[in-house]
Formats: C-alpha cells, structure tokens, sequence
C-alpha cells in the first residue's frame, strides 16, 4: 500500500518504482491517492495518477501470440516511457522530449509508438479497474505522435518547424490572448477519444463545449 500522508514527491516515485500498488484501499475503502487528495497532497495525486510501469510498456516490446515481431522495439521503450510518466501535458513539452532522441524522432518509430500508445489506451478502458484518466492521457499523446508525423510527412523537416510553429500560434489572438490553435488541438484529441461512454470524457465535452473559440 503506498501512503500518500508525508507528501513528499520523491518518496512517492521511489515507492512507485519499487512497486507499490496504487489501486489497494484503506480501511475506509480509499486508495491512496484519494487520501491525498483528501489532506491536499495535490503533487502527489498527480505523480500517483501518471505513473506507468515500465514493465507494462516492456511488454510490447515482445512478440505476442502469433506476431513474429513485436509492436515496439526496445530501442524506443526508454524515450517512450519518459514522455508516458511526464506530468507537463504542454504540447511543445512534449514534442521537444520527442526531439531529444533522434532515434523517436523520425515517421515510423512515432508510428509504432502511437500504435503502442492505442493499444495501452484500450487497456486502460476495458481493464477491470477502468483507468480513464490513463486512457485520455495516453490517447491524447497518440494524437500529438500523429500529428507530429504529419507534419514530417508533409513537410520534410526536422521537428524543430513544428515547435516553432507552435510556439508562435501559442501566443494567441491579438484581441484577447485566446489561444485557439492549443484550443482547437486539445478539441481535436478530446473529439476522436473513442470510448464516448467514459464518464471523464463527457465531463471535459461539459466543460469546453459553453466555450466558443
């Protein structure tokens, strides 16, 4: 049982990794991350609900059933995982944590990933503990995989375009500071989730859908 009450963010890694369960409750019938919630422990909700194993990402890593290759080389488990576990969701964080290996930062190694990340995202859902909160992340990173290899494909350039790109259209319209390309992105991924049935998905649509871009 991993106890959420010191609040320390670097205790909760290192128990995480060593393998405490995140989903065993209390006497109350509470795990532990709802009783950090609870006593305001909100860093360490937020490192217990984006923690992923590297052993559930090494399993692609080897063929299964009658596959003769597996879904994700090894080389790319390690990048692969450091962006999986990250807690900054910014798009531009994500793509340059893509950019830093060069070996993740080409068309068919983000093709892999994304497919991976899929696969993880159907888990997540159809598992017994449902994990929507996973699922989302997951697919939402597959999206920003996908949309990252369009713009390879599309223009022939290093990734470095894309950031910049970004990081310009970041800065939002002139007469409000809205910035509506983040908003439409975020849209986008939030539209093609596929499970229209998760309670956390239409509770985002609820919370997006009065604002107008």
């Amino acid at each position: 049982y991993l106890p959420p009450n010191s609040g320390n963010k670097e205790i909760t890694w290192m128990m995480l990794e060593a393998g405490a369960e995140t989903d065993v409750v209390n006497s109350v019938g509470r795990t532990a991350a709802q009783m950090a919630a609870f006593v305001g422990k909100h860093d360490c909700v937020t490192i217990i609900n984006n923690f992923f194993p590297r052993e559930r990402l090494d399993y692609y890593t080897k063929p299964q059933g009658l596959d003769k290759e597996p879904k994700l080389p090894v080389k790319l488990a390690g990048p692969l995982h450091k962006i999986i576990t990250t807690t900054n969701m910014h798009p531009v964080k994500i793509v340059l944590l893509v950019k830093e290996n060069p070996l993740l930062a080409e068309v068919e190694a983000l093709q892999k990933c994304y497919r991976v990340l899929d696969l993880i995202c159907e888990k997540c859902m159809k598992q017994k503990d449902m994990n929507e909160v996973l699922a989302m992340k997951m697919h939402y990173i597959s999206c920003i995989f996908q949309k990252c290899v369009t713009f390879l494909k599309e223009r022939e350039e290093k990734l470095d375009g894309f950031i910049k790109r970004y990081v310009f259209l970041q800065k939002g319209r002139d007469k409000d500071g809205f910035p509506v390309y983040q908003e439409k992105l975020i849209r986008e991924s939030i539209r093609k989730f596929p499970y229209c049935e998760a309670t956390l998905l239409q509770q985002l649509v609820r919370s997006i859908a009065p604002v107008e871009l």
